[in-house]
């Protein structure tokens, strides 16, 4: 079967739904014929995804950003679930983050993301799972396949999901972290984390704590700039609970990967985490954010699911 291209028109504040007629030539001399279906509403992406790979489809490309990949990766995982022969996955970033392509290695320009897809090899990754409970308290579950944090993220992200359509993607971020970061609180969170048939318990005071398959979130910041994606073991990272201006002063060294040096950052790895949220007079400034999506609230249940997709990634 052909390859289908699932498009969120929506992505790049409605850029990519402009431009995707004026990128269709390029990529059908580079793949040959291919299918389209654009996204309509918000998860709509894992239900064209989840369909193609139940049809049979050998390749499914997401086109738009990490939000529409996050949604293309749970379809094509509740496929792979239901016993699916496994469909491969290929990226064309028309987002404003792009940091799961920078995860993969694959440069912005629209001949690089032909080239994987064409002369790409196939890199088999790790994908998380979590149960959550969402903004109204009901249980529900999703994957994700690069960083879920709790803390400052997920505050941000709901203020970037309330801006203007108009705003700028940069611009939309950087008001929306200035908001966050002031409106942040400390969360005191019950995690149990397992490694290797090991459970250990312990309680943290943190900001912001990042549960990372991938390097990179927020639009560039490398906040485990040591993850690789198909080593079986999720990087955690926790940035700790300073008082606002130091937190500030070693978050920015975030963007380089400099704030693991600070002592108030904490490393661990694991292949599952539980976490509980403490003082739960906190819990609607304490939130959770799933590659880049503000999905929920503590408790979460978080675990590996190892060498789960097929990605296509450069040569």
């Amino acid at each position: 079967m052909r390859p289908l291209l699932i498009v969120n028109p929506r992505s790049a504040g409605g850029k990519t739904g402009q431009l995707f007629d004026g990128l269709a030539d390029p990529i059908r001399r580079s793949l040959g014929d291919f299918d389209v279906q654009r996204t309509e509403h918000p998860r709509h992406a894992v239900d064209l995804a989840r369909e193609a790979a139940l049809a049979g489809r050998e390749l499914v490309v997401a086109v738009g950003g990490d939000g529409c990949i996050h949604e293309v990766v749970n379809g094509l995982m509740q496929a792979r679930k239901s016993g699916d022969a496994r469909t491969r996955l290929g990226l064309i970033g028309q987002g404003t983050g792009g940091d799961f392509r920078r995860t993969l290695g694959i440069e912005h320009r629209l001949d690089q993301y032909c080239a994987a897809l064409k002369h790409g090899r196939i890199r088999t990754i790790d994908v998380g799972h979590v149960r959550y409970h969402d903004h109204e308290g009901r249980p529900a579950e999703t994957y994700f396949m690069n960083i879920l944090s709790v803390g400052l993220g997920g505050l941000v992200d709901q203020h970037v999901a309330r801006m203007p359509k108009t705003a700028g993607g940069g611009l939309a971020y950087f008001a929306a972290s200035v908001r966050g970061l002031l409106g942040s609180r400390i969360g005191r969170v019950r995690c149990r984390l397992t490694l290797k048939g090991e459970t250990r318990e312990m309680d943290v005071e943190t900001r912001q704590l990042a549960i990372c398959n991938g390097r990179v979130f927020g639009g560039g910041m490398q906040i485990a700039p040591m993850a690789e994606v198909d080593d079986g073991v999720f990087e955690v990272v926790d940035l700790g609970s300073s008082p606002l201006p130091r937190f500030v002063a070693v978050s920015v060294g975030v963007y380089s990967g400099r704030h693991l040096r600070s002592a108030d950052v904490q490393h661990h790895r694991c292949e599952r985490i539980e976490m509980e949220l403490l003082n739960k007079d906190v819990a609607d400034r304490f939130l959770l954010d799933v590659d880049g999506e503000p999905l929920g609230r503590l408790p979460i249940e978080v675990s590996l699911v190892p060498r789960a997709l097929d990605v296509m990634v450069p040569a």
